[in-house]
Order: structure tokens, then C-alpha cells, then sequence
């Protein structure tokens, strides 16, 4: 099989890259930075250099492909709205149309479960329950990127979408939840938002690329459907937190803070953020409060059902391995 993957240079993309060549595929991986794919290339790869919002590249990079596996998207969330348009729904679109154009088999879009958030808690969540208006512009964008996926069913295209949510494992990126929350913690400035006892789902790393391969592969049933992926075992949000804390020798996440406290300071943070030059990166955003304060998990019967998918990975296995990741990239000590 030829496949593509895009964001090979990112947290997921390049590690199910690794994957599909462990199976004996033909790889062509592509990224946006030229420091992160020489490993691939040395599995054996073939790794191009380039911006999917550039539709003459997409088209380069399709022809001659079978399957694509789309896992490319922004570094981080809180780009301006502009950034996240491009990275999000122009990179998808040029996808697609190269895809058509190259007469791809298949496309596997990997997208987020981020587009269910409506700003209340939500449990066992089916793929068909998304509210009518996505509380952040990157849940509306993805769902707006996946709606020009299923799109192209009418044209051929054999298309399969993923929401995962709350990836973990190694090599998770500087803008990804857990490394932003633990860096905060070890300045002392992480506190539980309300009484610390919300369920939330995870997605191990090795999980989502055991999905991603059953996607790719998967038979008729599963075309033109969206699937939650997560490990399927919710566990309150701040013991995982704290159990990650205790791998890192760092100590207890213990100080409280009300919801509606920690609601005004960060829409405080965000207003002067967005309002100071070059819009700096609030500690923690709006969403980050939701995140940390609401039940949210996922069902994920049509995944096991339609996939075939099970889950192996335990959430503390994805938490040991982002830790001892974590540990082997310090070079201060302060971890180990």
C-alpha cells in the first residue's frame, strides 16, 4: 500500500508514520519542519518538506497515493483566527481536492472530539450529538473540515473521520494540553478548578494509531462515518494529573479555586492577551477552565462495532510513557 501522512512532524502524524512502515507500507510523509522527519527517512520514508495551504504541493504529494491519513492541524489552538482557517479548513480542502484529483482510494481525516464541547458537561456522547454552534472557533473549524470531507464521498472518495480526545503518550508537543498544564504546575500556578471529581476521557497515543490502521484498512461499513476514539475507561481528570506529578517527583496538585473565579480570571487573560502585542499565549484560557472543571466522555460503541476497535492501551500506560518521554528531553535534571 502507498500512504500518505500528513503532520509528520507532529505528535500523532509522526508516530503513526512509524507504524505504517513497521507494516510494510509504502510511507511519503510530509511536515512543515525539516528537523523532524530524518528519522522517518531513515525507517524509509519518503518525506517531503512543505505547506498544505499551498494547493500545488497537496497535489504533489497525493499522486501516486492509495490512502491518506490527514493528521495535520495547528501547533497550537490559540493561533489567531486566520492561522487556525488556514491550518485547519484550507490544508483540509486542498487534501480533498488532491485526493480527487490523484484518485486517491481512501482518506482518513483525524479530527478532534473538541467539536462536541458546548459548555456544559457532557457524558457518553455519540457521534451524532454535536451541538448546533461549537463553543471555540477550533471545534467549529474541524467541523467544518470535516464536513468538506464527507463531501467528497459523492465523488468517490472513500472517506473515514477519527475524534480522539485528550491524546497521551510520548512526544506530546510544547503546545499540547499536558506539557502546557504540567509546566504551570511546576511554576506553582496549577490549581483544581471546582472540587476536583470530573470524569473525563483519555486517548492513549497507541490506541489512536491502532485506530488509525483500522480505518485505514477497514471495510465498507465504516466509509463515510465518524468515530470517537478514546480508551473507553473515564477516570476523574486531576487524578491523572496528579499521578503524572508523582512520576515527575513534582508535588501534589492540592489548592482549589471556584469555577467562577477561575472563569473571570481567564476571560481577563484572554481579553489582554488578544489585545497586547504579538497575543501572547494566556496561562490559561477559557477553554482550558472547561476542560478542567467538566465531565466529558465519549461512546465509543461504534468504533468497537464498526472498527473493530479495543482499546489495549490503559491510560497509565500512556501516562508512564509521557512521562518517562518528558523525563528524557529534560536536560535541567529538575524531573528526574
Amino acid at each position: 500500500m502507498n500512504i500518505l501522512v500528513t503532520g509528520a512532524g507532529g505528535f500523532i502524524g509522526g508516530r503513526f508514520a512509524r507504524v505504517a512502515l513497521e507494516q510494510g507500507w509504502s510511507v511519503r510523509a510530509c511536515s512543515r519542519r525539516p528537523d523532524s522527519v530524518p528519522p522517518l527517512q531513515h525507517m524509509g520514508a519518503q518525506c517531503l518538506q512543505g505547506d498544505l495551504a499551498d494547493s500545488a504541493f497537496a497535489q504533489r504529494l497525493c499522486m501516486g497515493i492509495d490512502t491518506v491519513v490527514h493528521a495535520a492541524g495547528p501547533s497550537d489552538i490559540w493561533a489567531p483566527a486566520p492561522v487556525l482557517q488556514r491550518d485547519i479548513l484550507g490544508a483540509t480542502e486542498n487534501i480533498v481536492e488532491a485526493c480527487l484529483s490523484a484518485h486517491v482510494r481512501r482518506l482518513v481525516y483525524v479530527s478532534t472530539a473538541d467539536l462536541y464541547l458546548s459548555g456544559r458537561a457532557r457524558e457518553q456522547v455519540r457521534e451524532k450529538q454535536i451541538p448546533p454552534r461549537q463553543r471555540s472557533l477550533y471545534g467549529r473549524l474541524r467541523f467544518i473540515a470535516e464536513q468538506r470531507v464527507f463531501g467528497a464521498e459523492a465523488f468517490g472518495l472513500q472517506v473515514v473521520v477519527l475524534r480522539p480526545t485528550r491524546i497521551v503518550g510520548a512526544g506530546a508537543g510544547t503546545g499540547q494540553w499536558l506539557p502546557r498544564l504540567l509546566r504551570l504546575h511546576a511554576k506553582g500556578r496549577l490549581q483544581i478548578v471546582g472540587n476536583g471529581l470530573n470524569r473525563v476521557d483519555f486517548t492513549s497515543a497507541n490506541n489512536l494509531c491502532l485506530a488509525l490502521l483500522l480505518a485505514v484498512q477497514a471495510d465498507d461499513a465504516a466509509q463515510g462515518r465518524a468515530f470517537n476514539i478514546s480508551n473507553g475507561a473515564p477516570v476523574p481528570l486531576w487524578d491523572a494529573l496528579n499521578y503524572v506529578a508523582r512520576q515527575l517527583q513534582l508535588p501534589p496538585i492540592a489548592r482549589y479555586q471556584h469555577p467562577a473565579w477561575a472563569h473571570a480570571k481567564a476571560l481577563l487573560a484572554e481579553a489582554a492577551c488578544r489585545a497586547w502585542p504579538g497575543r501572547p499565549r494566556p496561562v490559561i484560557t477559557l477553554g482550558d477552565v472547561a476542560r478542567l472543571n467538566e465531565d466529558f466522555t465519549l461512546d465509543i460503541t461504534r468504533a468497537r462495532h464498526d472498527l473493530g476497535y479495543t482499546a489495549p492501551a490503559s491510560l497509565w500506560d500512556g501516562l508512564d510513557e509521557f512521562s518517562q518521554g518528558w523525563k528524557a528531553l529534560d536536560t535541567s535534571g529538575k524531573y528526574r
